[in-house]
C-alpha cells in the first residue's frame, strides 16, 4: 500500500499475502509522523489511532463503526507503534461528521478508544482486500474478475460436497454492507456455525467469541444464530407502545442498549441489545405471541448497531421516538452475577413481584391495573418476607396476554417509599410456578 503525497513506489507484498513487507524506512517514519504533524486542514482521509486496543482491530471493525458516518471507501491499517488506522470517505463532510462523532469514544467498553485527527494524505492506495486493507469501491472487485475471465481455473469448479467457505475460514461471519461478496465461514440458521470474531459495539459489552458464559447453558441453547446484536420488532399497538414499554418487556431476555421506533412503518422499531445471544432469546420466547390484538413478530437485524439520528420525534403519548438505555439501572444482565439470577421462560399466566413495598397486595395491584386499564390478577399470593425492606409474591391472570399488558404498563412502576429517599421501583418477571401451589 502507499499514500498521495508519498513515494510513488509500491510497496512489496510478502508471499502468502498476510500484511504489508519490504517497506522502507523513511515510509515508516513518515507513517508515525501523521500523529505528531497531523494538519488542521479538514481532508477526507482520517487517521485513527486506537488506545488500548484489547481485542482485534480489522478493517471490518472499522468499517462498521464509520459506515453510518458516511460512505467509506478504503481503510488502511497499519501496527509499527501501536495501532492505527487511516479511513477514506466519499467527501470532506462525511469524514466531519465521523471525527465529531467517534473521536474520544470507545469501540468496546473500557478499551480500544479512539483518538481521531486529520491525516495528510488525500487519497489512500489498496491493492488488496482483506483485514489490514481494504477498497470499498469495487476496483478490485473489477480487477479480479477480469483476471479471473482472462485465466480460468485449472481444474474448473470444485467436486460437490466441498465448501470454500469452511468454518476454518478466516474471513469475519457477516462483510461490512457496500461491498461485494466476501467469504464466510459457516452460515446462517441452525446449521454448524463458524468461529466469530469479535463483534463491534460501540456502546455495549465487550466482544465475544460466542454466547456470554450466563448465558447458554441456563438457557437451553447450543449456539448464538444472530450476528447482530439489534432486533427488529413489528406488531407494536402505536396507540399502546412506546420506548420504555417495549423496553420493559426485552430486559427480561438481555441488556437493552436502544430503542428506536421506526417513522416509515408504524408499529416497528429496533433494538439495540447487549450480545446476539439476547437477541435470540427475544425472538425465540416472543415471536408470535398475541400482543394487544396484534401478533408480534421478531427478527434479527442486518445493522450492527442504532446510530444516533440526531433528530428525535414524538410518537402518539407524546413520548421520544428513540431512548438511550446503556446506563440504565433496570438492565438485568450488567454483571455476570446478576445476569445468573435470571432465569429465562416464555410468557405466562403467571408474573413474579419483586422489590415492591411490603404492604403490596391484591388491592394494590388491582388499583394500579384500574389506572392502565388492563385487567386484574385473578389471584394473589405474596411470599413470607425474606426482609424488612421489600415484598415478593406470584400474581395469575386469566391469560397469557394479560400478563404479558400488565408486565409491559407495569414493569418498573414507581411507588413512593416514605422511609427512604428513593421510591421503589416494582419488577416483574414470567414466571412457570403456579400460584395455587405457592404458600
Amino acid at each position: 500500500m502507499s499514500y498521495e503525497g508519498l513515494p510513488t513506489k509500491r510497496p512489496r507484498l510478502s508471499e502468502n499475502g498476510g500484511g504489508v513487507s519490504g517497506i522502507k524506512e523513511e515510509y515508516r517514519e513518515r507513517d508515525h509522523k501523521f500523529s505528531r504533524d497531523a494538519p488542521d486542514q479538514p481532508n477526507k482521509v482520517l487517521l485513527f489511532t486506537i488506545m488500548n486496543a484489547v481485542y482485534p482491530i480489522t478493517t471490518e471493525v472499522l468499517h462498521t463503526i464509520c459506515e453510518p458516518c458516511g460512505e467509506v471507501q478504503r481503510i488502511v491499517i497499519f501496527r509499527k507503534r501501536g495501532v492505527q488506522a487511516m479511513v477514506e470517505f466519499n467527501s470532506i463532510q462525511s469524514a466531519q461528521r465521523a471525527k465529531a462523532s467517534l473521536n474520544g469514544a470507545d469501540i468496546y467498553s473500557g478499551c480500544c478508544t479512539l483518538k481521531i485527527e486529520w491525516a495528510k494524505p488525500a487519497r489512500l492506495n489498496v491493492y488488496k482486500n482483506d483485514d489490514e486493507t481494504w477498497d470499498y469501491t469495487g476496483a478490485l472487485d473489477a480487477q479480479s474478475s477480469a483476471a479471473a475471465t482472462i485465466q480460468p481455473a485449472l481444474l474448473g469448479d470444485a467436486p460437490l460436497g466441498y465448501n470454500s467457505g469452511s468454518g476454518y475460514s478466516r474471513a469475519p461471519a457477516m462483510p461490512p454492507r457496500g461491498m461485494g461478496p466476501r467469504p464466510r465461514g459457516g452460515g446462517r440458521g441452525r446449521g454448524m456455525m463458524a468461529p466469530r470474531g469479535p463483534r463491534p459495539n460501540m456502546m455495549g459489552m465487550a466482544p465475544q467469541q460466542g454466547p456470554p458464559d450466563y448465558g447458554m447453558g441456563d438457557y437451553g441453547m447450543e449456539d448464538t444464530y444472530s450476528q447482530s446484536p439489534v432486533l427488529m420488532v413489528y406488531g407494536l399497538n402505536p396507540e399502546k407502545m412506546n420506548c420504555d414499554r417495549l423496553f420493559n418487556i426485552l430486559c427480561l431476555y438481555g441488556n437493552v442498549m436502544k430503542v428506536k421506533f421506526l417513522k416509515s412503518k408504524a408499529g416497528s422499531a429496533m433494538v439495540q441489545m447487549g450480545d446476539p445471544a439476547a437477541v435470540d432469546r427475544a425472538i425465540s420466547n416472543l415471536s408470535g405471541m398475541k400482543f394487544y390484538e396484534d401478533k408480534l413478530v421478531l427478527a434479527p437485524s442486518k445493522q450492527m448497531y442504532l446510530a444516533d439520528t440526531g433528530m428525535v420525534g414524538e410518537l402518539n403519548d407524546g413520548t421520544p421516538t428513540q431512548v438511550d438505555y446503556t446506563s440504565s439501572r433496570n438492565n438485568r444482565f450488567t454483571t455476570t452475577e446478576q445476569a445468573a439470577k435470571n432465569r429465562i421462560q416464555n410468557p405466562s399466566k403467571v408474573l413474579h413481584y419483586y422489590n415492591a413495598p411490603l404492604d403490596f397486595d391484591l388491592e394494590k395491584i388491582t388499583e394500579i391495573c384500574k389506572e392502565f386499564h388492563l385487567e386484574a390478577p385473578v389471584q394473589f399470593t405474596p411470599f413470607k418476607s425474606k426482609s424488612e425492606r421489600s415484598s415478593s409474591g406470584l400474581m395469575e391472570f386469566e391469560t397469557k396476554t394479560h400478563a404479558m399488558e400488565v408486565l409491559t404498563m407495569v414493569n418498573h412502576y414507581k411507588i413512593d417509599n416514605p422511609n427512604a429517599r428513593f421510591p421503589y421501583v416494582v419488577k416483574l418477571c414470567f414466571s412457570t410456578a403456579s400460584t395455587a401451589t405457592r404458600e
